[in-house]
């Protein structure tokens, strides 16, 4: 660096996803999809608590109310030495400050993001992976069988949320909010149709994706798990609960992951998900605009046609 050179400026986005919370009309519902899916539910002050089994992390919760689901707000985690630095960014840009909606904590700092989303900024631990998911495959062939038997089978059990896919009325504003003012970078993107956000400081493909819609709203909640074998037993554990539809087993272009979607009773989706590209710290994703017919999935059965309906608007 020269004399006359500026300084670069330090890193300064948000990390994780810290928690996710929505409400649905009927708790009871969500409780019975949420453990069928292997999430650990809790009981917590009237709402739902949805962990991974064996982690500490509360990932999201489900309130009640409404006669529809709803995403009710975003809680981002970012490091405690950049709060403060937070603060003059969104004073920069004149971002107002909003009151935390009913329910959530009135910690950290609260803006409306696009959509009207209601988004809180807290000092928290990383949750996002800071390294690539697992991958477990069988064991080589020998003279024995390496298939279990079906009563043999252990039920699939989640590890962590590995990202979000939110819809939006204008994915290009959206996107440069979320780059300019959260410090996300763009992975790949389809036109002005969908675009997919990592953090900086190390997360899966996407930490964050946004597709278009007529407004916002909740398209699906991916989960990762150890191996394609527990997408195809995850998709056979929701049919043995009463939960078959949804899509795949398939393969993902962008994010190159194995996939199976499982519809909740709200018309959005629970994803099991293997093998998802990483991007790590300090590293430079080759982020390009792919064409749609040839960027969304690589194999897998045809795609619902109501796939990409979103339930938060749609009519009826």
């Amino acid at each position: 660096m020269t004399a006359n050179q500026p300084e670069a400026e330090p890193l300064l986005a948000v990390h994780s996803i810290d928690e996710f919370v929505f409400s649905v009309p009927a708790l009871d519902a969500a409780r019975h999809f949420y453990e069928s899916f292997g999430l650990d539910v809790r009981d917590e002050d009237g709402a739902l608590a949805l962990h991974t089994h064996g982690h500490s992390h509360r990932w999201a919760r489900v309130l009640q109310g409404g006669s529809r689901k709803r995403l009710r707000w975003l809680s981002l985690g970012i490091h405690a030495a950049d709060e403060a630095r937070f603060e003059r960014r969104l004073a920069e840009r004149g971002i107002a400050r909003i009151a935390p909606p009913e329910g959530a904590e009135a910690v950290g700092l609260w803006i409306e993001g696009p959509d009207g989303l209601p988004l809180q900024l807290r000092v928290a631990g990383k949750s996002s992976p800071s390294r690539p998911s697992p991958r477990e495959f069988p064991p080589e062939g020998g003279n024995a069988g390496r298939s279990p038997g079906r009563r043999k089978l252990q039920p699939v059990r989640p590890l962590y949320l590995s990202h979000l896919l939110l819809f939006s009325a204008d994915v290009d504003a959206a996107r440069r909010f979320y780059e300019e003012v959260l410090g996300l970078r763009l992975s790949d993107s389809s036109g002005s149709i969908i675009a997919f956000l990592h953090s900086p400081h190390g997360s899966d493909h996407h930490l964050l994706a946004l597709a278009r819609s007529e407004g916002g709203g909740l398209h699906h909640s991916s989960w990762c798990v150890p191996s394609i074998d527990a997408v195809g037993l995850g998709m056979q554990q929701m049919m043995d609960a009463g939960c078959p539809q949804g899509w795949g087993v398939g393969r993902h272009v962008l994010g190159s992951n194995y996939f199976r979607y499982v519809r909740d009773p709200w018309g959005s989706f629970a994803e099991y998900s293997f093998d998802i590209d990483f991007v790590k710290p300090g590293e430079t994703w080759p982020s390009a605009d792919h064409p749609g017919d040839d960027s969304f999935y690589a194999w897998g059965p045809a795609v619902p046609e109501d796939f990409v309906v979103n339930h938060e608007h749609a009519p009826g």
